[in-house]
């Protein structure tokens, strides 16, 4: 009987909760026999590269007759007569290890099995990782076996408490690939397929760690010019006076603040990729539980003085970068500081400016106002002239009174008009302010 999704005793899984669990055993260890000549190979693929590494891979299996990966699947294990694929897809990188029991007795005796015909696939991407590990038993010692490998990079490690041996030199051969070898006497199938992941891994991941070296190098020089420039922009700014001489720094910074938020994007994904394979380096060492034997040095002790100073050497970029980053800040929000404060200044003088003319305006506004009275008084007491001397010739004066009497007592009446005057017009034009404030 079927339980529907609206019974109340159904109980609802989370979207991820299937892909969480697969992926616990998306990678198994697969059972190894000794002897066995691994060829692993790592790619870079990019998004487009891994969905054509993926139809690649399903024309692989088609070509020899096999099943081919589900679509979402991120691993996948092939038989190819007497060859086996082991093929993976990451993040950034994707893994093919091919591996065969034919013609394993000896150690590197076959040097390039893809330009010597004997496998065949497109590969994705651009390699990175080349690596031939070789599976072997404990009839041949580890002094005899050394002497396949670069004696002054040569490391030889004991593995757990199973009498196994680990030796690389990770240098590369010839051919192009890293060498490594396992020896084992009576290993467990199931024990030399997980000793032989784990040691790839090491390897792939060592490789994928180191990228962010090249590009520390690369940026350090720009790095340094920036620095260079970022110091004669604040040398300048010490000595700046002149607003227009401020805008052209203040615009500098904030170029030279873009190129270096640029710089660190173009920086960040593989100093923090870089950080996070070292740390998986280091966790697949830790599962190797290393043994040291006799005077060889250890994977750990030659990893341990050559990748975590590249590492180092990347996280001092980066630093270095963030450092630089916020001195750009700090002196442009200096500068903007400086630039506003002196604006402040400017608009402080210019409105002093404005308000000694507008006192200078108001004084001549009074002296002009003084004249008009007086103009006014004036014309006014011209017109009672008139009407005094036209009301003398027409008898209407006393014989004792003249028309110059008359202008003369009228001259207060005019300069009181002429007053009156003017206070409606200043009282009209305050009411036509506070109309237009009010709209």
């Amino acid at each position: 009987m079927e339980i529907s999704e609206d019974d109340p005793k159904t109980l609802r899984e989370h979207p991820f909760r299937e892909a969480v669990l697969a992926e616990l055993h998306a990678r198994p260890f697969l059972p190894l026999d000794a002897p066995r000549r691994i060829y692993h190979y790592a790619f870079a693929t990019d998004h487009e590269a891994a969905a054509a590494d993926r139809e690649a891979v399903g024309a692989l299996a088609l070509a020899h007759g096999v099943l081919a990966p589900d679509p979402g699947a991120r691993f996948h294990y092939f038989i190819f007569g007497d060859w086996r694929l082991r093929w993976e897809q990451h993040s950034e990188f994707t893994t093919y290890s091919w591996s065969t029991g034919v013609g394993a007795d000896i150690p590197f005796a076959h040097a390039d099995p893809f330009k010597a015909g004997e496998i065949s696939f497109t590969p994705p991407g651009v390699l990175i990782v080349a690596t031939q590990l070789c599976v072997v038993d404990g009839a041949r010692s580890a002094e005899e076996l050394a002497s396949y490998f670069n004696s002054q990079s040569l490391c030889v490690v004991g593995v757990e408490d199973r009498d196994a041996q680990v030796l690389t030199d990770f240098a590369v051969d010839a051919y192009g690939f890293t060498r490594m070898l396992i020896r084992g006497k009576a290993l467990p199938r199931f024990e030399a397929g997980r000793l032989a992941q784990r040691v790839l891994e090491i390897e792939t991941y060592r490789t994928m760690a180191l990228l962010g070296l090249p590009l520390a190098r690369q940026v350090s020089p720009q790095l340094a010019n920036m620095e260079r420039e970022l110091s004669g922009i604040t040398e300048a700014l010490n000595e700046a006076h002149d607003m227009r001489v401020n805008y052209l720094l203040l615009k500098r910074l904030s170029d030279l603040l873009a190129s270096s938020q640029a710089l660190s994007t173009r920086t960040a994904f593989r100093f923090d990729a870089s950080r996070a394979y070292r740390a998986l380096v280091k966790n697949r060492l830790s599962q190797l539980q290393e043994r040291r034997e006799g005077q060889y040095v250890t994977i750990s002790d030659f990893l341990n003085a050559r990748l975590d100073p590249a590492i180092e050497t990347c996280i001092a970029v980066e630093a270095r970068q963030t450092r630089f980053s916020a001195q750009v800040e700090r002196a442009t929000d200096l500068m903007r500081t400086g630039i506003t404060l002196e604006m402040e200044r400017q608009n402080s003088a210019l409105l002093e400016e404005m308000n000694r003319r507008t006192r200078l305006q108001m004084r001549l506004n009074r002296i002009v106002q003084g004249i008009t009275i007086a103009g006014l008084a004036y014309f006014l007491t011209g017109l009672f002239s008139f009407i005094a001397k036209g009301l003398k010739a027409a008898g209407a004066l006393p014989p004792q009174v003249s028309a110059d009497l008359v202008a003369a007592l009228a001259m207060p009446i005019a300069v009181l008009i002429a007053m009156a005057f003017m206070a409606r017009v200043h009282r009209l034009s305050r009411e036509a302010a506070e109309e237009e404030r009010l709209d």
